[in-house]
């Protein structure tokens, strides 16, 4: 069977990359704590916009940000970020530039405090996924109350672009909740 004869749910755009998102990464259960990190950053570039948008600006992102390592993100200044406005490889929002580096610091302060990131994140599901048995995209909520309270706990710890919808679409991209599709290929996986 060809890629292009799966059936994937009905979001997935046709696409290279989206296909090949979808295929292996969208909602595959993620425990690490640096990639957990990335996510939610990108998650928050996303706001207002589409996630091709994001995906296909991804591996700049990952170059201009270090891989998301969250102790060099740090050192970004001001002057660095007035630099990353100017490419055309990442979206040029200075609010939403600043938030990888605001989210560094508060990713950090949690290490400080003995506070790990992929425990803290799981925590809200009890520590396993959440499977939902959705038949196409008019049943996917945008939000939940386990988002709502991921948004806030995130807040309180100083992350900023974690509003609840972008929880939620972090969550379902992590694996935290397997929102695939009845019919999609990928359900249970």
């Amino acid at each position: 069977m060809q890629n292009n004869e799966k059936v994937r749910c009905d979001w997935v755009l046709n696409d290279p990359i989206y296909i090949h998102y979808h295929d292996n990464e969208w909602g595959i259960v993620q425990h690490n704590s640096l990639k957990l990190f990335e996510m939610i950053c990108l998650e928050g570039q996303q706001a207002g916009l589409s996630w091709i948008t994001v995906l296909k600006k991804r591996d700049e992102y990952r170059r201009c940000f270090f891989n998301f390592d969250p102790k060099k993100i740090i050192r970004l200044s001001t002057e660095d970020i007035e630099q990353l406005l100017e490419n055309k490889g990442l979206i040029r929002n200075r609010l939403k530039l600043n938030s990888i580096v605001k989210n560094a610091h508060a990713y950090l302060n949690m290490q400080k405090k003995g506070e790990d990131f992929s425990q803290f994140i799981w925590s809200f599901v009890n520590g396993k996924p959440i499977i939902n048995h959705f038949k196409d995209k008019s049943e996917v909520p945008v939000s939940t109350e386990i988002s709502d309270n991921m948004s806030r706990e995130l807040k309180k710890r100083g992350f900023s672009f974690v509003g609840s919808t972008i929880c939620y679409a972090f969550m379902q991209s992590m694996g935290l909740v397997d929102d695939h599709f009845q019919n999609c290929f990928k359900k249970g996986c």
